[in-house]
């Protein structure tokens, strides 16, 4: 895909705490209504979804949530139908995107008029120059955090990818807030994400080191 045939418009998920990373795929469990309309409806069409944040948690179904304006476009790229009903999908991560406006129509699920204008970058395959070896005090401090969450990593696993994929992997399974994780999926490129990761860690660890329980 290259940026002469992305899309003007998409139908997007608000899926609360929880990103995706262009180069990243990710399994979905779809079994709203809504939203197995949507999956019907991509599937027919060019098989591109929004992922995007809402702003708050808990929300009630009859106000739809204010979103964040920056989300990630995905397109399905594995689809299984379970005999209850429920759409089992791959989505793999193309292209950040930022919400222009949202469109009125008489679907049950959202649309938006996006652009991808400040996110080209994310269609390139350019590898960034980072070492792991710059990275091992920020893995550390995930791990100790990610297993005091009870949060099981398959590291060996990880250091069998590149370190974008290993970074962004990361970023989304991560233990972090909300607006934590929107801060590392707007962060520009791999280097700015990785210091924004060690900046939030930066808080965790203080937190452990005065004997606070995280919450």
């Amino acid at each position: 895909m290259n940026k002469d045939n992305l899309p003007k418009k998409l139908p997007v998920f608000p899926l609360s705490n929880f990103i995706i990373f262009p180069k990243t795929t990710v399994p979905l469990n779809i079994f709203e209504t809504r939203y197995v309309e949507m999956i019907n409806d991509s599937m027919k069409s060019n098989k591109l979804i929004g992922m995007i944040q809402p702003r708050v948690l808990n929300n009630q179904d009859d106000f739809p949530p204010e979103l964040y304006q920056v989300g990630c476009m995905g397109k399905i790229t594995s689809f299984k139908e379970t005999e209850d009903g429920r759409y089992l999908i791959d989505l793999k991560g193309i292209i950040r995107f930022r919400i222009m406006e949202e469109i009125n129509s008489d679907k049950k699920y959202r649309e938006c008029k996006i652009d991808f204008q400040n996110f080209y970058d994310d269609l390139e395959n350019k590898k960034e120059e980072l070492k792991f070896s710059d990275l091992e005090l920020i893995f550390k401090d995930l791990k100790t955090l990610f297993e005091r969450r009870g949060f099981i990593i398959n590291w060996k696993g990880l250091e069998k990818q590149s370190l974008d994929e290993t970074i962004n992997a990361l970023a989304m399974a991560s233990p972090f807030t909300l607006e934590e994780k929107q801060v590392l999926l707007e962060a520009k490129d791999l280097k700015i994400r990785k210091t924004k990761i060690a900046e939030i860690l930066t808080t965790y660890t203080f937190d452990q080191f005065n004997n606070t329980t995280i919450q």
